[in-house]
């Protein structure tokens, strides 16, 4: 179920993001650092980044609270740029109620086989209300 969400994502599509383990309060998620994902000087853009911890922290949540979710807000802190061939995101839930998940996530770049901590990020992943309109 989570690949499908993820394939059902455009953007995730778009930069080749992979769901690597997914089971109730945790996330692992991981995404090849092309050049294309890349600032300036050679790092992956903190977009990217960001993107990768939200989305793992609201897998976590999502999984705990077994209903659709939205992340509610997160705060990210980069420690040191991304640099590698690859970015891995691993998220927990660490808090959970019937309406809101509290989740951490730590984002991980990869190079020549060295995982090195890149973000630390923390979210609030809530129940969605209602239908999504346009």
């Amino acid at each position: 179920m989570g690949r499908d969400v993820l394939a059902r994502q455009p953007f995730s599509v778009l930069i080749g993001a992979e769901l690597s383990a997914l089971r109730p309060g945790h996330c692992v998620l991981e995404l090849p650092l092309s050049d294309q994902l890349k600032q300036q000087d050679g790092f992956a853009h903190g977009g990217i980044v960001s993107y990768l911890a939200d989305n793992a922290l609201t897998y976590a949540g999502g999984t705990t609270m077994q209903v659709p979710v939205v992340t509610a807000e997160y705060k990210i802190n980069y420690v040191r740029p991304a640099i590698g061939e690859r970015l891995i995101a691993r998220a927990e839930a660490v808090a959970v109620s019937k309406s809101q998940a509290v989740c951490r996530c730590d984002v991980f770049a990869v190079a020549d086989g060295q995982e090195k901590l890149c973000a630390v990020a923390q979210g609030t992943i809530a129940r969605r209300g209602g239908e999504v309109t346009e």
